[in-house]
């Protein structure tokens, strides 16, 4: 009897690397691997498969004492950490430029803030070869290699070039375009055609996907989809297979700390520091597809259209310092400081302790974030557009009293699969999102505690784990070699009605 092959090795590339570089009190540089959702899920397979993380350590020009802090980092990460040399100029026309000036824009719908420097594109191209020579050195045939969003999406492509065979998959974790807005890309048919060098091309929603099957039957005649554009076939004869994947988050673990006498006395804290108050919460980093501004706007006109919720709740709106070095960002942050002073000037009264708005401009740490979430009895997230947002599946987490009230906008990828509990708006539609607000303060308790089983039921059942694990099985059906997952990982289950979401109603 022949014995399976042995499992691959997974290595993961993205533009950063999963590690916090900072000074100790002696002055030398020391780094410790991140906490995020994504590390945390890719853990177990990682150190179970001795895996490679590739990545940039977001440090230009890194030299031997940075080597050396992710020696260390290593070590205690348990999976190898392998960096990527930019230089300034890499920095300048790869991430803030290309990136962050074309890419990330025109994948939110915001085409009109693109700048379609074509420099921008040759140093994109050049940092992606960069990041093609790491993984060379770092891989062998028989490794499983997965890469993370917009940064690289031509990685594939650096890599076939360099005679690679092994099997690469990549996610995108923003949205992808539409046909009508992706046209503008002047590098629109070079990109497409870079990303089905990818065996397996995962996205957040089944909306996401569609937009990418019509951009290949718009601009790829030769290429073929069937399985309802599960599956494209190349006139080569290759095959790329093309699914939607909801990335979720460690539900358990925030729910655990929500629960926790640190965080219970934070929130009593807090509740009694705004007694008799209605909490509002928003909780975004500075940028402009957040839709912020737009947010602020239809908290005014709550405050106009129903004065009786006035001196009744507040709104705490939380933004963590991003780019605030590039211009826009800057702007950004001036206008959302204006409209939090204008609207708390309209409204506090002379001598009252009531202030509509309580605005916070830093970095909460993750006990001090999941205390708001609790004390919040509304959350309000209403991004412009977002890939998923794991804010409002954090708040809903966090939501153990199951009181909460999750206003979510329906061009957020979490509306997919949160709509059925959560208020859905429109964040443009200043009125309805108004009152929404209105509807959230005046839901009876026993529909409050409804919508929310509905909401945390979803955001614990499909969490981080089995988004892992629905990934790597689609890699598994894609006749990518089998990937088994350690003894200890969460097991699948009902992948075809967990993973391939409905979407609203369009």
């Amino acid at each position: 009897m022949l014995e399976p092959p042995p499992p691959r090795r997974l290595v993961v590339v993205s533009n950063r690397l999963p590690l916090v570089l900072t000074r100790d009190a002696d002055g030398r540089l020391v780094g410790r691997p991140s906490g995020g959702g994504l590390v945390t899920a890719l853990l177990p397979v990682l150190r179970d498969r001795g895996g490679v993380w590739i990545g940039w350590p977001g440090i230009v020009d890194h030299d031997d004492e940075v080597k050396a802090a992710l020696v260390g980092a290593a070590e205690t990460a348990g999976y190898r950490l392998a960096p990527v040399a930019l230089s300034a100029q890499d920095e300048a026309g790869f991430y803030f430029g290309f990136s962050n000036e074309v890419l990330w824009p025109l994948f939110h719908d915001l085409q009109s803030l693109c700048n379609f420097d074509p420099a921008y594109w040759r140093s994109y191209c050049d940092a992606n070869h960069k990041y093609a020579q790491v993984v060379v050195a770092e891989t062998a045939a028989d490794d499983f290699i997965w890469v993370h969003d917009y940064h690289l999406l031509p990685l594939a492509s650096e890599l076939r070039r360099a005679g690679v065979t092994a099997p690469v998959a990549f996610f995108l974790h923003t949205p992808f375009p539409p046909l009508d807005i992706y046209l503008k890309l002047p590098w629109r048919f070079a990109l497409l055609r870079a990303l089905l060098d990818y065996d397996l091309i995962g996205f957040q929603t089944l909306r996401d996907q569609r937009n990418f099957t019509q951009c290949l039957r718009a601009l790829l005649r030769e290429v073929r989809l069937t399985n309802r554009a599960g599956m494209a076939h190349l006139p080569d004869g290759r095959d790329v297979r093309i699914g939607a994947f909801p990335i979720g988050i460690d539900a358990n673990a925030f729910q655990r700390q929500a629960s926790s006498p640190t965080v219970q006395a934070a929130v009593d804290a807090m509740h009694a520091e705004l007694p008799n108050r209605e909490l509002i919460l928003g909780v975004d980093r500075l940028d402009y597809t957040k839709g912020i501004p737009l947010r602020l706007e239809a908290f005014r006109t709550t405050l106009r259209r129903h004065p009786e919720l006035q001196k009744r709740i507040t709104l705490i709106q939380v933004v963590v310092p991003s780019r605030d070095d590039i211009p826009e960002y800057r702007d950004l942050k001036t206008r959302i400081e204006q409209l939090v002073g204008e609207i708390n000037g309209e409204f506090t009264r002379p001598g009252g302790r009531w202030v509509p708005i309580h605005y916070i401009y830093r970095a909460l740490d993750r006990l001090d974030l999941i205390a708001y979430y609790r004390a919040a009895r509304i959350a309000l997230v209403t991004p412009l557009k977002d890939g998923m947002n794991l804010v409002a599946k954090e708040f809903c987490a966090c939501s153990v009293d199951e009181d909460g009230v999750l206003i979510l906008s329906e061009f957020a990828g979490a509306a997919a699969q949160l709509q059925h509990g959560a208020l859905l708006v429109n964040p443009y539609d200043l009125e309805g999102t108004a009152d929404a607000i209105y509807r959230a303060c005046n839901m009876p308790q026993s529909e409050r505690q409804a919508r929310m089983r509905v909401l945390r039921r979803a955001v614990s059942r499909q969490d981080v784990f089995r988004w892992v694990n629905s990934f790597l099985e689609a890699a598994i059906a894609s006749d990518l070699d089998a990937f088994p997952l350690p003894d200890d990982y969460l097991p699948s289950a009902e992948a075809e009605t967990a993973y391939w979401q409905t979407e609203f109603a369009e």
